[in-house]
């Protein structure tokens, strides 16, 4: 082999090295995380690598409790579709949806719940940081949150996107809080309202 043939193999091998590097390193997500309170920053190791803008409610029940009134609204669980914008914003595509359930890692405990769309794999969390402060929360907001992963589980066919979960965060809330009327007396236990919210989850997993 002529030494000019050995430079044309050099130079095509360190293109192909060079283009392989550039491709894996744009394939890498690239996730730009709104500004938040330091309280809510995921540790260090982990990267965010799915978003998604929830619609839904935040569901309440009118139930007995130690207050003036005797009675109180008591949390009982989200109800919302998540949506990742595509086509440059003019349209959206649902990419998880989000509940209560019970966690099996944790014999049961009914947990804030994400279920991918595409391959059934799910993530429990429970929130570990909550902030409330009007610097960030918006006015009859429900608080911004960081929620640590206590349970994931595969979809059917061994889909994992979302079993990589290690920290979700909630922010950009709006909405979602209980209302200040319907429940104020012992005939009103039992109601439930259905409280309209939006918000972005920021899906973490460890760093690679």
């Amino acid at each position: 082999m002529t030494t000019r043939a050995v430079f044309l193999m050099m130079a095509v091998l360190t293109l192909g090295l060079t283009s392989y590097t550039t491709a894996a390193e744009t394939s890498k997500p690239r996730i730009e995380v709104p500004d938040m309170p330091g309280d809510l920053v995921v540790p260090e190791g982990n990267e965010p690598f799915l978003v998604g803008q929830a619609t839904g409610t935040q569901n309440y029940i009118c139930m007995p409790a130690a207050t003036a009134t005797g009675v109180a609204w008591k949390f009982l669980g989200p109800q919302a579709t998540l949506f990742l914008p595509v086509h440059g914003g003019q349209s959206q595509q649902q990419i998880t949806t989000h509940f209560l359930s019970a966690n099996p890692e944790e014999g049961g405990t009914a947990r804030a719940t994400w279920q991918h769309s595409f391959d059934s794999s799910k993530v429990w969390a429970f929130a570990d940081r909550i902030y409330t402060e009007a610097d960030y929360v918006a006015p009859g907001a429900i608080p911004w949150l960081r929620l640590a992963k206590v349970g994931t589980e595969t979809g059917p066919d061994g889909g994992s996107i979302l079993a990589q979960t290690t920290f979700i965060q909630r922010l950009n809330t709006s909405g979602g809080v209980a209302p200040a009327t319907g429940c104020t007396q012992a005939s009103n236990i039992g109601v439930m309202v259905l409280v309209p919210y939006t918000t972005d989850y920021y899906f973490y997993r460890t760093e690679r």
